[in-house]
């Protein structure tokens, strides 16, 4: 026999909540625009230095150049890089050093934002939080690279673009901006 609604009765034991009731309570998932987003953001590059003619691309990937020897594209991954490096990896500028954490928080956000769109299960504050860590890294890399291209008095503050961090950092603040401002303020 059903219990009419409103009608006040023995709780249920605890783990027989209706699905609905559990569903209710859990965080909302990415949806395809926001993964969308976040995947898109594994082809922006970190950074851009226009440099004296040829412009180059600075991805999670490598590097390209634009316009290189005869106006083709030239490419150099960034496994070959660290594996052409003579020098071990502790030794390396400390933005180098931060490239794989870059590249593995852009993945861990886009794996994080596809669990959600995939399955069903995602902590949007996660995928959140893994944006704003692939940013800084990002931003770290770029600054670095700025560094060693002259940013300052010599080539001024444009030497190197950091469009992959911003682009990051928008995506965080406007698709994950509330559910991050939900761990601050509590």
């Amino acid at each position: 026999m059903e219990k009419p609604e409103g009608a006040s009765g023995p709780a249920s034991p605890p783990g027989t909540e209706s699905r609905s009731a559990a569903e209710s309570r859990s965080p909302r998932t990415s949806g395809r625009v926001e993964w969308l987003l976040v995947v898109t953001l594994l082809a922006v590059p970190m950074a851009v230095v226009p440099g004296g003619g040829d412009p180059t691309l600075v991805s999670l990937w490598g590097f390209v150049t634009l316009g290189g020897d005869g106006g083709a594209l030239g490419g150099y991954p960034v496994w070959a890089y660290f594996l052409d490096q003579p020098r071990p990896f502790a030794s390396l500028p400390p933005s180098i050093r931060a490239w794989p954490l870059a590249v593995g928080f852009h993945l861990l956000a886009a794996g994080s934002a596809t669990c959600g769109i995939a399955v069903g299960r995602e902590d949007r504050r996660v995928t959140g939080g893994l944006l704003l860590l692939a940013s800084a890294a990002t931003l770290w890399v770029a600054a670095g690279l700025g560094v060693r291209f002259g940013v300052g008095a010599t080539a001024g503050w444009l030497a190197v673009l950091p469009i992959g961090a911003v682009a990051t950092a928008g995506v965080a603040v406007l698709a994950y901006g509330g559910d991050l401002r939900r761990v601050v303020v509590r």
